[in-house]
């Protein structure tokens, strides 16, 4: 993985994150979907799955991937945001996303999800990001639609019984692909 210079957009550094970021994004990741703190933000999946989001070895896993980056975002020498871009071809793959709760709700989102569309279009010059939510999740599905992601229909299975993934609270759980040119 070639390691890409900081970027600032605001008051905001992006960077690629290094191993010694795992546990801090570990924290951060979980901190925006499980638990009763996710409860703080609207990214919440604490009605719908338990458990973990993601884990150490997870994180690591897209850190050192030569096909994947996962920017880590500042403010004030804060992580306070990440996301990951891997590359698949003729696309980028959007995942990983994670805002503190306490942020949530004032454009940081935005920022964010805009600088990774530039910064996978600048570093593999692909033409579409591809990501895949929880088909449940109406409320972020419409954010992402707001952001010019469109629904394709296409579901794949949730990994019900693997819990690296979380523990379902309900059994209608899939996720769908969600996909946005970047020209």
């Amino acid at each position: 993985m070639s390691v890409a210079p900081r970027t600032t957009t605001g008051d905001l550094t992006f960077r690629d994150a290094t191993e010694a970021d795992a546990d801090v994004l570990v924290q951060l990741i979980e901190s925006a979907y499980r638990g009763d703190s996710s409860r703080a933000g609207w990214t919440t999946e604490a009605d719908i799955l338990e458990g973990q989001r993601t884990d150490p070895q997870g994180v690591l896993d897209v850190i050192t991937s030569p096909d994947s980056r996962l920017l880590a975002v500042e403010r004030e020498g804060q992580v306070v945001a990440c996301c990951q871009l891997e590359h698949r071809g003729d696309h980028a793959y959007f995942g990983m996303f994670a805002v503190s709760p306490a942020l949530q709700g004032a454009g940081l989102g935005k920022v964010i999800i805009a600088e990774a569309e530039r910064t996978a279009r600048e570093t593999w010059g692909v033409r579409e990001m591809h990501m895949t939510v929880i088909s449940v999740r109406e409320d972020l599905i419409a954010w992402y639609e707001r952001r010019g992601y469109r629904r394709t229909g296409k579901m794949t299975p949730f990994p019900y019984g693997d819990e690296r993934f979380g523990i379902p609270q309900r059994d209608d759980l899939q996720f769908e692909l969600l996909v946005k040119p970047l020209a």
